[in-house]
């Protein structure tokens, strides 16, 4: 699978989990799953496959007179692309107390829970006591 930045809107989104979870969908399994999901008209939904299929998000291929969509990205890959860009984008002494807030209000299960204990016990390892600023070439005045 190609890897992409994940320069995708929310509802972009929405179309490429229904594609990574069924592996292969045409555009009316699409549109009747979306319709359930929002209140979006088939000429909305249609048009996101197509702004995703010409980002490369999606490949188009024709089976029996359908088009069949199949992912050119990988779902953990593009989630972990995308965490990246966002976290990039916030102050460097905020980011744990951000990844503290995302791990109280998002629901994980107790094996997840586990492989975190796990990463951030080997992280400790090799951690700094503090990390550097980097919102202002002289450094930020918040810790």
């Amino acid at each position: 699978m190609v890897n992409k930045q994940p320069d995708i809107s929310g509802a972009e989104w929405q179309i490429m989990r229904i594609v990574w979870t069924l592996g292969e969908v045409i555009s009316k399994q699409i549109i009747e799953i979306m319709k359930k999901k929002a209140d979006w008209s088939d000429s909305t939904i249609k048009t996101l496959i197509a702004r995703l299929t010409k980002k490369e998000f999606l490949e188009r291929n024709r089976d029996t007179g359908t088009y069949l969509y199949t992912a050119t990205v990988s779902e953990l890959d593009t989630m972990d692309q995308q965490a990246t860009v966002i976290f990039k984008n916030f102050c460097a002494h905020k980011v744990g107390k951000v990844l503290e807030n995302v791990l109280e209000n998002v629901e994980i299960s107790k094996s997840d829970i586990q492989q975190i204990q796990n990463a951030l016990t080997d992280r400790m390892v090799s951690a700094p006591e503090e990390v550097e600023c980097d919102c202002l070439p002289e450094g930020c005045h918040e810790k």
